[in-house]
């Protein structure tokens, strides 16, 4: 396995793993983090988005309050948004196309973004993308493109950040996203199928950031497959002081 801690952070190519090594599929690690000590607190409503900065060493953790609701994520380098999270890099990175505890979240430009440091939910998908007006038109009818969809919410949530800070993030910045609480089993033949989720009310994933890192957040609106149960629901968001962290 490699090494998950602290000191063994920064750019890729520096770290010397093992190409042997390879991520488990699911790793349960609960948090000895108290929620009441966290920094920041918010609530994101279903359909909602949630753009905010994870300063290094910083843990922010996502939770799933009801239960099988997927939350699509964007992550960035808070300093250069062209250097983005890469599902490219951090699947041939730790040779698993799941998320759990221990992966580390690799840029375009391999640098090390952030590490799964606590998962009480265990597995989480790389390869679903999110949700759009287009998608919902070719798998499910043309009726469905009024349907809110994460793409909408993704730009939604740019574009405030945007007004807000000045700094410009727009649609050209949405590339790949993971979704974490949602369930996209491989079959064998290659496809890929929306199934029911594996969390549960109250379970969550929690990251430290090893770089000041944006994230971008579309709280799963989807209706029409069982990735949010047919009811998207609200989730949660806690930020620890990087000081205050035990991971």
């Amino acid at each position: 396995m490699p090494d998950f801690s602290p000191a063994n952070k920064g750019h890729t190519k520096d770290r010397g793993f093992s190409p042997w090594d390879t991520m488990p599929e699911t790793i349960i690690q609960t948090s000895p983090l108290l929620a009441e000590d966290a920094a920041f607190t918010a609530t994101v409503g279903a359909g909602d988005p949630f753009v905010h900065v994870i300063r290094k060493g910083e843990v922010v953790r996502i939770v799933d309050l009801e239960g099988n609701q997927a939350v699509d994520t964007l992550f960035y380098n808070a300093d250069n948004y062209a250097d983005r999270y890469s599902a490219q890099d951090t699947i041939r990175h730790q040779k698993n196309i799941y998320l759990t505890t221990g992966s580390e979240l690799i840029s375009t430009e391999r640098h090390h973004l952030l590490t799964i440091v606590a998962d009480t939910c265990g597995r989480h998908d790389t390869l679903g993308g999110a949700c759009s007006a287009e998608s919902n038109m070719v798998r499910y009818a043309i009726d469905k493109r009024p349907m809110h969809a994460c793409r909408q919410a993704f730009i939604k949530g740019a574009l405030q950040w945007s007004e807000q800070t000045g700094r410009q993030l727009d649609k050209r910045d949405l590339t790949a996203n993971i979704n974490f609480f949602m369930n996209v089993p491989v079959t064998t033949d290659g496809s890929l199928t929306f199934a029911d989720g594996v969390s549960g009310a109250g379970k969550y994933v929690e990251l430290r950031a090893e770089m000041d890192v944006l994230v971008v957040i579309s709280n799963c609106p989807q209706l029409n497959n069982p990735c949010n149960a047919y009811n998207p629901t609200p989730v949660s968001i806690l930020i620890w002081n990087a000081e205050l962290r035990i991971h």
